[in-house]
């Protein structure tokens, strides 16, 4: 059987597909419920067009199944995803699926009954199976789960059986060798797109684990340092208070505190939105940015917290002391978070020691208070403050431990001065 001799069924199976797949994509923002209705009438048309008297011969046996078949199936299929589509914003999609459409559509019009063998139909017949070899892995790569198997196995379906159309099989030995054939195409495709949608799922995960990272820094760097000075801020605003009314002298001095405590959280978040827009600066993340030597910086931070009051601050630092710069950084933390948590969480604390000490490879650093409460507990879940400052310091390869001692409270934490850094 040639082209000239396919039955008018057989039209109106691929030609109502076609149309109503086309009608579908052709307008993808008025959606689905907006487009059946031009999908049904325009349908319709091309019915009446190819039931025309005359229009075809009868079957030879064995060859209008198949095709039928074929058709029955690609069309329906392939309608349904046209209407799922037109809801989507996936253009690169929406353009495939309106491509095999059309091409569809074209190999229809060439084949009209009555009108015998059109040149180039064969042509048209293999750039529609083509089609819709691509639009199963395009379907495979970009489309929901369940609309791609819904969609993707239609088109396979009609890729794998578009020669039917032109030329039914002998033999049902032929058959399956052609089905075969386009099928192994489309599962080439489908599997190519199956790979390419792992490719993406990856680096999208990649993204959200950056961004993740980017935010939980940042926020780290917020509560770590910003809410230290904050902390001294207010602070200092209570001392104001307290010695304003008999000694004003003490009441400037103490908004002179507040004011450079103020210079200092406002140099943190210029630190911070600097970090977030170079990501050079962002990936050296406090390393030699920090040039000011650890035993300088905990000595400047100690006599602040001891003029803020009320506790008063030893330090013992080794005088020789010299570590990286992320060592040195997270030291600070250290220092920093347990400092601001003796100010929140133990006010009648009247000492707090802090010693740093380099030994056996490793940055020990100990903050002890002999207030009432301590500050917080070193727990495992999420979060800032000392879980968030423990998860720092494992990421270096180090640890931290944080509970009451006898008397008092104490933040203890060991960072390797040759940090292997695990995790952001």
């Amino acid at each position: 059987m040639r082209v000239g001799e396919r039955t008018t069924i057989d039209m109106r199976w691929y030609g109502i597909g076609a149309v109503v797949l086309a009608a579908a994509c052709g307008v993808p923002r008025y959606g689905p419920a907006a487009m059946a209705p031009l999908a049904a009438a325009v349908a319709a048309l091309v019915w009446a067009v190819t039931s025309r008297p005359g229009g075809g011969r009868p079957p030879r046996a064995g060859g209008g199944g198949p095709s039928r078949a074929g058709g029955a199936t690609g069309s329906a299929g392939t309608a349904r995803m046209g209407l799922r589509l037109s809801g989507r914003e996936d253009a690169g999609l929406a353009v495939v699926t309106a491509g095999a459409a059309a091409v569809s559509l074209a190999a229809t019009l060439v084949q009209l009954p009555g009108r015998g063998a059109a040149p180039g139909a064969d042509v048209w017949g293999m750039a529609e199976g083509l089609t819709f070899i691509a639009l199963a892995g395009l379907l495979a790569r970009r489309s929901p789960v369940r609309q791609a198997v819904a969609a993707g196995v239609p088109a396979g379906i009609a890729a794998s059986t578009w020669m039917f159309r032109f030329y039914p099989p002998v033999s049902a030995l032929e058959a399956v060798g052609i089905c075969a054939f386009w099928s192994a195409g489309v599962l080439c495709a489908a599997g190519v797109g199956l790979y390419l949608r792992a490719l993406d799922e990856r680096r999208a995960a990649a993204v959200s684990a950056a961004r993740e990272a980017q935010r939980r820094r940042l926020a780290r760097d917020l509560h770590d340092f910003v809410a230290h000075d904050v902390s001294e801020m207010l602070a200092q605003a209570q001392a104001g208070q307290v010695a304003g009314a008999a000694d004003p002298a003490q009441a400037m001095l103490a908004l002179r505190r507040v004011e450079e405590a103020g210079q200092r959280a406002m140099a943190t978040l210029d630190r911070t939105v600097l970090h977030l827009n170079d990501e050079e600066e962002e990936a050296d993340e406090d390393g030699d940015a920090e040039q000011e030597a650890l035993a300088a910086r905990l000595s400047d931070m100690a006599t602040r917290y001891s003029s803020a009051g009320p506790a008063r601050v030893h330090l013992s630092v080794d005088e020789d002391l010299d570590v990286p710069g992320r060592v040195s950084a997270a030291a600070y933390r250290v220092v920093a978070e347990a400092l601001t948590n003796v100010r929140r969480h133990a006010p009648d604390a009247a000492r707090v020691a802090i010693s740093a000490t380099a030994r056996a490879g490793a940055l020990q650093v100990t903050v002890e208070n002999d207030g009432v409460t301590g500050g917080g507990t070193s727990g495992g879940r999420g979060g800032f403050g000392l879980p968030g400052l423990a998860e720092h310091v494992a990421s270096l390869g180090g640890d931290l431990s944080a509970g009451p001692v006898r008397g008092g409270w104490r933040l203890s934490a060991r960072i390797p001065l040759a940090p292997r850094v695990l995790a952001p």
